[in-house]
């Protein structure tokens, strides 16, 4: 599913990446809710979204250019022809930022720009007691995390760095120690693909994580399918219960914030104030410090 390169190679992938996205973005769109665009039932429409020439029209480009775009062909935009298709689309502002990457507008990322958690990262997560938190990279490597974590997950302190990984934890353990939220099923996944979407147009390089985006993608219908539609949008709260030996399920809502001036990003289990998840969560982190 992911594939790596560099040169002659990556910008080939970097267009059909492009022509993909803009396709999946265009066909999400709802005629109705596009100003400027014909109304349903002028024309009976056989595809999903908008037309390619509906795009072109708000975009302010050749239909014919629009199309090659969506197919390939095009030589990449300019800045100022993706302000307008993202305006045309109406892309949130990651997928705009995502848009520019796959258009060669931002510079791919390489292992230099990846730099060590601030001590100020490691600061908070102890701030934050007793929340479970920890900080996570592009690959959705654990990099720091307080004692509550430790104590949450069972075994993570033994565990070898390449599994404290939140997408290896959940295919390892899986239902053993959290579930989606009722009504939430599904939920991880697309995060997951958001997130590792994201990553790989910026560490297009990157073998790692491109070995762990197929493993996903192996284990998951529901990452592969997220994976096609490239949404890159995050999923910045989730519902969970996790299942704890001694403490039994507990309710947690998972929060993702990103991390001021780094690329890391900070989760943390909280639950319900006066719930007794909320209790159990409490008794964790007493016994942890």
């Amino acid at each position: 599913m992911a594939k790596r390169g560099n040169g002659c190679h990556h910008e080939r992938v970097s267009r059909r990446e492009l022509a993909d996205f803009l396709r999946r973005r265009r066909e999400a769109l709802h005629p109705e809710r596009s100003p400027g665009t014909h109304p349903p039932g002028r024309r009976a429409r056989r595809t999903p979204g908008l037309r390619r020439e509906e795009v072109a029209a708000l975009a302010g480009v050749s239909v014919s250019y629009y199309e090659r775009l969506e197919q390939a062909r095009a030589p990449r935009p300019s800045p100022e022809v993706l302000t307008t298709l993202g305006t045309a689309l109406q892309l949130s502002t990651a997928e705009r930022e995502h848009l520019a990457r796959l258009a060669g507008q931002v510079p791919p990322g390489t292992d230099t720009d990846r730099r060590p958690v601030p001590d100020e990262g490691r600061q908070l997560l102890d701030r934050l007691a007793p929340t479970p938190a920890y900080l996570v990279d592009e690959r959705q490597d654990i990099v720091a995390w307080n004692a509550e974590v430790a104590a949450l997950i069972p075994g993570f302190e033994q565990m070898h760095a390449a599994e404290r990984n939140t997408v290896r934890l959940a295919i390892r353990l899986g239902g053993t120690f959290c579930r989606a939220a009722q009504g939430a099923e599904g939920e991880f996944a697309r995060q997951f693909a958001a997130q590792l979407r994201a990553a790989s147009v910026r560490y297009p390089a990157d073998r790692m994580l491109g070995e762990l985006i197929n493993e996903l993608a192996a284990h998951s219908t529901e990452f592969a399918a997220g994976w096609r539609d490239h949404d890159v949008r995050p999923v910045p709260t989730l519902r969970k219960v996790v299942r704890h030996p001694q403490l039994g399920d507990l309710e947690v809502i998972c929060q993702t914030l990103l991390l001021p001036g780094t690329d890391l990003q900070l989760v943390m289990y909280q639950a319900e104030p006066g719930s007794p998840s909320a209790a159990a969560l409490a008794r964790l982190g007493a016994r942890s410090r």
